[in-house]
């Protein structure tokens, strides 16, 4: 029997990066490109390698480029931390495994390096096809957080909540991490909302991936653990943002949900350092018309648009700077 998962790309679509500091988000998720596992009981327990992760090239060049599209490491070792966190949550909860083997492979059609969320989604789908072939049952409120875990304690990825929730409950997401919720549940307060009710939406990221500067130096974490006035007070109105913006949403007030999505990025770029390249997807956006702010940490930007003129305007003008236009698929 072959067990078949997927996990979809997401855009935040609001509040982001609050979700990392106790604050509120709104997350959709995009159809259009997805992680996909597949896991069938076999004599040992094999992970298949994928292209990106064995190390033969047709030359130096190809060498290079790997490692700026996926850096020095590939897929694999996101489903072997996956199930290697999976393996210890069932033993931390008394859960017994059955002793067979399996083998795993996974494929991924979200681009890399632009703010998709590609990582947690193939760590997501991996432990979809866990639960599967195990049979164990894990709350939909907690999956989330095991997912994190294996970014963070297994493989040092710096992340937050977000990324996980979305990919978990899917849909359109109202998130908020307030701090007492947190430290009690470990959990933060999850609330579904209509995409039906989601104005004209598109998102826009690099193609040409090894141009794309989007590492720069940051020490928003670091200045908001000292209790910096400008980071807490910014980070906390991205959060309001989050929330002011469902409210937008459930009413129906396209126009003040278009503002909200500019204020964001722009009170980001008042603590966070934001790349030429970074600054060159939103200006360009903005110039024809519609709004926009990054759907994660920067490589690619989501907003909304009043009719097929303006998005006509984006796909021909975006094109010109090497980004590629879409319409996301949320349902």
């Amino acid at each position: 029997m072959i067990f078949e998962s997927r996990a979809f790309a997401r855009a935040g679509l609001l509040g982001n990066p609050s979700d990392g500091y106790f604050g509120k988000t709104i997350s959709i998720i995009v159809r259009n490109f997805g992680a996909h596992v597949s896991l069938y009981e076999s004599p040992e327990l094999q992970i298949e390698q994928q292209p990106v992760d064995k190390n033969i090239f047709r030359n130096i060049y190809q060498l290079v480029e790997t490692i700026e599209l996926s850096g020095y490491y590939g897929g694999d070792r996101l489903v072997k931390a996956s199930i290697k966190k999976f393996c210890e949550y069932c033993d931390t909860h008394k859960i017994k495994l059955h002793g067979k083997n399996f083998t795993i492979r996974y494929n991924s059609s979200i681009p890399r390096q632009v703010g998709l969320a590609g990582s947690s989604a193939i760590i997501t789908a991996t432990m979809r096809a866990l639960m599967a072939f195990y049979e164990v049952e894990i709350d939909q409120k907690v999956l989330p957080g095991l997912i994190l875990e294996v970014e963070q304690e297994e493989l040092g990825i710096n992340a937050g909540l977000q990324d996980r929730v979305i990919q978990v409950y899917e849909g359109c997401v109202f998130m908020d991490f307030n701090k007492d919720q947190m430290a009690t549940r470990k959990y933060g307060i999850y609330e579904q909302i209509d995409p039906k009710l989601l104005p004209n939406l598109y998102i826009a990221y690099k193609v040409n991936l090894s141009k794309v500067s989007g590492v720069v130096f940051n020490d928003v974490k670091a200045r908001f653990e000292k209790g910096d006035a400008l980071v807490v007070d910014t980070l906390s109105e991205i959060a309001e943002v989050a929330a002011e913006g469902k409210k937008a949403i459930l009413s129906g007030d396209f126009t003040r949900l278009s503002e909200l999505i500019n204020k964001n990025f722009d009170l980001r770029a008042k603590i966070f350092n934001i790349s030429e390249s970074n600054l060159e997807l939103v200006n360009t956006a903005r110039k024809c018309g519609a709004s926009a702010k990054f759907t994660g940490s920067g490589g690619s930007i989501i907003g909304t648009y009043d009719n097929d003129e303006t998005l006509r305007s984006l796909m021909i003008h975006l094109q010109k700077i090497n980004a590629r236009v879409i319409k996301p698929f949320i349902l």
